[in-house]
């Protein structure tokens, strides 16, 4: 190719001086010169380039390979099994084109190929796929149980090509359930913040008319409006505390603490409403007992609230008892340390126990009013212990009293030598409470102190 076009550029630069030369025989003028030997110079390259590029045989192509296509069901049966929310891929025909696993799983594997009307047949889903049929793009709806699973499900439906539909399930019952939860924590905390303000204002119109000149009247209304202030201050008081925490619930604390100061300090805190009840504060504390990841401040909050919920719900003259005592695990890694508060009264009832963390949750409505309870305590225990990655227990024997221990991670794990003192001493730490404690009791292992 690069020979045949030096060959037309030397052919068209000869008829170009050929040209030249007869253009200057004839005295033509230099425009109309340069323009003829422009033009022939041309018309003679083209021509033998394309008498050239005729002669030349063309390259031979490669075929292409045929690309295939996958059919229309395995197509949709891919597509759809990379999605997390149950799917199905439904026809104008109400039939079943394919089901991802999710679906299988919430409808039964009889779903795949049958009639929807037939296999669904949930009124609010047959509803949507007939809107979608008749053209609507997208369809949602909101439905309760669905298939063989309890609770609620945002159904959605977009129509495909070749007037196929899709559509997804997805579980939205966690999402419902905390709604609920919010919108019963404002009504509840509306509640709890309007009686002693009523109470606070219906004493104080008190004052401003009929008992405005008596004084003793006026005393008993001044310390009833002093004690519902208190009252609204330890509830906002407790519900800023338990928002911090949530805010806090995802960062886990990073220090090691020592347990056996803060068990005193709390004994020393509560000394005088110990005093004032007759009570006194038994601290039983594990010789030895390992550091724990904690936050001083919180853990201290979590003592302080079961010791006073001890207090206020505990027989009169009775021990509080304080215990901290290390638990072995089976893994080296995830030994833990209980503390528990023990007091000795009425107990609770079964029933109640698995409510005892909700928050403005209470066994009796009135007492714990008067005893200036917010109903909020034990939410805000069980918060902490989230936050610490530890376990909160609560055991009750009615008539005997009640046990509310948490578990904490241990900052080092716990030595395991296989000397025969050490192998009991693990021995004892994975018995029961009451066991163990009369062990440590007898053998001196555990030190004992009264507060009171």
């Amino acid at each position: 190719m690069a020979r045949s076009k030096l060959k037309a550029g030397a052919a068209s630069l000869g008829a170009g001086a050929a040209a030249a030369a007869l253009a200057y025989g004839l005295q033509l003028d230099p425009l109309l010169f340069a323009a003829v030997i422009m033009t022939v110079m041309f018309v003679l390259y083209r021509f033998l380039s394309v008498d050239s590029a005729k002669a030349r045989p063309p390259l031979p192509l490669k075929p292409r390979a045929p690309v295939p296509r996958p059919m229309a069901g395995d197509d949709d049966r891919i597509g759809i099994s990379a999605l997390a929310d149950p799917a199905l891929v439904v026809s104008e025909g109400w039939r079943v084109l394919a089901a991802n696993a999710g679906a299988i799983a919430l409808f039964g594997p009889r779903v795949q190929g049958s009639d929807l009307r037939q296999t669904v047949r949930h009124p609010t889903v047959v509803e949507a796929v007939r809107q979608g049929i008749l053209g609507a793009n997208p369809v949602q709806r909101e439905v309760t149980t669905l298939g063989q699973r309890d609770g609620a499900f945002g159904v959605r439906l977009v129509r495909l090509d070749d007037g196929r539909l899709l559509l997804t399930f997805s579980d939205i019952t966690q999402t419902r359930l905390t709604e609920r939860m919010r919108v019963d924590f404002v009504a509840n905390a509306s509640h709890e913040l309007r009686t002693p303000l009523a109470n606070i204002t219906g004493f104080i119109e008190t004052l401003l008319g009929p008992a405005a000149e008596d004084e003793p009247a006026r005393r008993r209304f001044l310390d009833i409006m002093a004690r519902e202030a208190a009252r609204m201050s330890r509830l906002i008081d407790d519900l800023l505390s338990l928002s911090r925490i949530e805010l806090d619930k995802y960062v886990r604390p990073q220090l090691a603490l020592d347990l056996p100061p803060l068990l005193l300090d709390v004994g020393k805190t509560l000394a005088m409403r110990l005093e004032e009840d007759d009570r006194k504060l038994l601290l039983e504390v594990a010789d030895g007992l390992p550091q724990v990841i904690a936050d001083r401040d919180q853990i201290l909050q979590v003592l302080h609230n079961l010791v006073s919920n001890a207090l206020k719900y505990g027989r009169s003259g009775s021990p509080i008892t304080l215990q901290a005592s290390p638990v072995l695990a089976e893994r080296r890694g995830d030994d833990m340390v209980r503390v528990a508060v023990v007091d000795r009264g009425e107990g609770i009832a079964p029933e109640h126990l698995p409510r005892l963390t909700e928050r403005f949750y209470r066994i009796d409505n009135s007492r714990s009013r008067q005893m200036g309870g917010t109903g909020l305590g034990l939410a805000i225990v069980k918060h902490i212990v989230e936050r610490h990655r530890g376990k909160l227990e609560i055991a009750s024997v009615q008539g005997e009293g009640t046990t509310v221990s948490f578990l904490l991670p241990v900052a080092q794990p716990i030595g395991r030598m296989e000397d025969a003192a050490s192998a009991d001493a693990g021995f004892a730490a994975r018995e029961p409470a009451a066991v163990a404690t009369e062990r440590a009791a007898d053998n001196g292992k555990r030190s004992t102190q009264s507060l009171s």
